[in-house]
């Protein structure tokens, strides 16, 4: 393995995180309508991240930049027509799970 191989893997490892950090919102959904909300929200290419919170209560949780915070506010109103959209949490900053 040569030195310039090991100096990349250094400089990637040390990359600062994105500016704002990270943000969610949690929120409690139907459980028959939790699929294709998924599939909704994962068409939005790279805006959020979607995981369950807690499953015996169905609560989701949304991983997103807080830079895109208006996007994905934007998103899940354009989707409050179709789903029944029960906001728990969106305390902001979060650890990725």
């Amino acid at each position: 393995m040569s030195m310039e191989t090991d100096e990349r893997r250094t400089n990637t490892a040390k990359m600062p995180a994105p500016p704002g950090g990270i943000a969610k919102i949690i929120f409690a959904l139907a459980p028959r309508d939790i699929a294709l909300f998924k599939a909704i929200v994962e068409s939005y290419d790279n805006l959020v991240t979607l995981r369950t919170e807690d499953p015996q209560r169905h609560h989701l949780c949304l991983y997103f930049s807080a830079e895109t915070e208006p996007e994905v506010r934007a998103m899940l109103n354009s989707l409050r027509g179709r789903f029944s959209i029960r906001e728990i949490d969106s305390s902001g900053s979060a650890a990725m799970p």
